[in-house]
Parts: C-alpha cells; sequence; structure tokens
C-alpha cells in the first residue's frame, strides 16, 4: 500500500526555517497522529492477510520437503530487526514498517504452530529503545496494545499461550491492563506458547534475578551456599515456559550480532542470521533457519563418538 502522503499547511513558508528543521518535525507528529487511527483512515500498510485459521491435525504433520519433524526446534527466539529500514527502502514511513513486522510475526506464530514448535520468543521493545523519540515509543506501545486486542480471540482459538516479559515499571496502565487480560484468558492454552519480550534485556534479566536472589537470602530462605545455576535460571523471566533455552535464534535484516537479547539463555542456541529485513522473512526465510538448524551438530560442550 502507499502511503498517504498530507502536503504542509500553507500558512507556514518553510523556507525560512533553518534545514526543514520544523518541516521534518510536522511531518513526524502528523504521520505518527495519523498511524494512531488506522481503521478510521485509509493509511500505510493494510493487511491482505486473512485471520489465522484453527490449527488441524493435518497442517499439523505437514512440513515442507526436507524438514524432519523429530529435528524441530522446541523453542525458536526471533530478533524481529529493519521494520525502519524496509519502511525507508520502500518509500514508506517507520510505522508502516511496524505494522508490516507484525503481519511478519502473525505468519511465523501460525506457522510455529502447524509446525509442532511448542515456544516462540520475539524481541518486541528492548530496554535500549527507551532512548528512541517519545513519539516513536508511543506509536510502538499503542500498536502493541492494539494487536494484542485485535489478535486475543484469534490466537485463544488456536490455542496460544501469551506470555509476556520485561520491565513493566514503565508501561502505561491501558497496556498494562490488556497484557494482564491476555495472560490470563490464554494461561491454560497448550499448542504454542509465545512469548513477547517487551521492555527486555539480557542484562535486566540476569540483573533481577540477582535481585530476586539476594532478597531471599536476606530473608533467610537460603544460604549463599546454595546459589546455583538452577536458582538462577528459576528467576529468570523465561521462568514463564517449560523449555526456557532457544534451541534456534534467528536475527533478520543482515545483523550479526544478539543485542542484549536472553544472554544467559542463549548459551547454548543456534544462532541463524538472515539478510532480510523482518517484514520480508517470511515463510521461505523461515524455513531457511529451521534447514541450517536441523544440518548441525549439538554437543553442549561434549564430543561425538
Amino acid at each position: 500500500m502507499i502511503s498517504l502522503r498530507v502536503p504542509a499547511p500553507s500558512s507556514f513558508n518553510l523556507q525560512r526555517f533553518n534545514s526543514g528543521a520544523l518541516e521534518r518535525r510536522w511531518k513526524l507528529g502528523r504521520d505518527c497522529f495519523l498511524s494512531f487511527t488506522p481503521n478510521r483512515i485509509g493509511l500505510g500498510v493494510r493487511s491482505t492477510k486473512s485471520e489465522m485459521a484453527p490449527f488441524t491435525a493435518a497442517e499439523e504433520e505437514t512440513l515442507p520437503e526436507g524438514l524432519q519433524p523429530e529435528l524441530m526446534p522446541k523453542h525458536v527466539a526471533v530478533i524481529m530487526d529493519g521494520n525502519g529500514r524496509w519502511a525507508k527502502n520502500q518509500g514508506l514511513q517507520p510505522w508502516d514498517g511496524h505494522r508490516a513486522g507484525v503481519e511478519a510475526l502473525r505468519e511465523i506464530v501460525e506457522l510455529c504452530g502447524k509446525w509442532g514448535i511448542q515456544v516462540l520468543t520475539v524481541f518486541a521493545f528492548s530496554t535500549d529503545n527507551w532512548i528512541r523519540p517519545k513519539i516513536e515509543i508511543d506509536f510502538l506501545l499503542s500498536l502493541f496494545e492494539r494487536t494484542l486486542k485485535s489478535e486475543l480471540e484469534t490466537l485463544a482459538k488456536n490455542n496460544v499461550r501469551i506470555s509476556i516479559i520485561g520491565d513493566s515499571s514503565k508501561l502505561p496502565n491501558s497496556l498494562l491492563k490488556v497484557i494482564n487480560e491476555v495472560e490470563e484468558v490464554t494461561k491454560n492454552n497448550t499448542r504454542l506458547q509465545l512469548i513477547v519480550a517487551v521492555g527486555y534485556s539480557g542484562k535486566y534479566d540476569v540483573l533481577q534475578a540477582c535481585r530476586g536472589i539476594a532478597q531471599r537470602v536476606k530473608d533467610g530462605e537460603i544460604e549463599v551456599e546454595e546459589i546455583d545455576e538452577i536458582l538462577i535460571e528459576q528467576e529468570l523471566e523465561t521462568n514463564v515456559t517449560e523449555f526456557p533455552y532457544p534451541d534456534l535464534l534467528i536475527r533478520t535484516s543482515g545483523e550479526l550480532r544478539v543485542s542484549n537479547f536472553l544472554l544467559w539463555q542463549l548459551a547454548y542456541t543456534e544462532l541463524f542470521f538472515a539478510q532480510e529485513m523482518w517484514p520480508d522473512f517470511g515463510r521461505n526465510g523461515f524455513v531457511e533457519a529451521l534447514m541450517s538448524f536441523q544440518q548441525r551438530q549439538r554437543r553442549f560442550g561434549g564430543r561425538k563418538s
């Protein structure tokens, strides 16, 4: 879809302002404001995809040629990178890129449910992202809230459990209310667990785990000598799932780093870096990542004879 371009008000003589700074600021505010009302104004990227159909037993068993069901990862983690660059390359606004990113995530969630992957963890918003412009942060959090609301019924029908991890102290109350509702409604679903990391970082996760353990020592619940890896793992935010360690991490957009994501949990995770921007990743990219994973030998520090 083509992003709607609204001309600047004629009452402004933008040539009089240095380097067009006012024009850029006005356009940024205009586009963000309009993006908050996607259902009432024909703007940006529109979904051409239908609602996810309920997964059937036949669909569960159908894998693309070359993928072996016994070698499928139980837990896949994704750094969904490149929405903004994708939008820029398309001549669109950043908000359009984030909307396209939601569509890409919907497809991967559906594929995970059909192909027997049990946990999908996605990096939606990092603690490091709080330094971005407030107008962009507000849009991202609003988009997340609206997506949770609009997708809840579909995800619940498809037996998907939603868990949100990260520091919630800075999230708006309206979003916290929606998160609580979504987690409560889907808590007994078993086909796929979708873990969304919001206000999250790997350093934050380890830090909050250490604080929790220190408080337990202070309260006399445990002794210092009892602190071990298992205890730390129990305090990490990925304790919401039976499979806290991703078997496979996928990062899109060609960047070759983990960017402060699941630092403890990625100790033995297989890494796959895709060149595509997240909105372009899709089914083919996911199959390629899974094929690469299935060709690897996982030794976990040991040696196969």
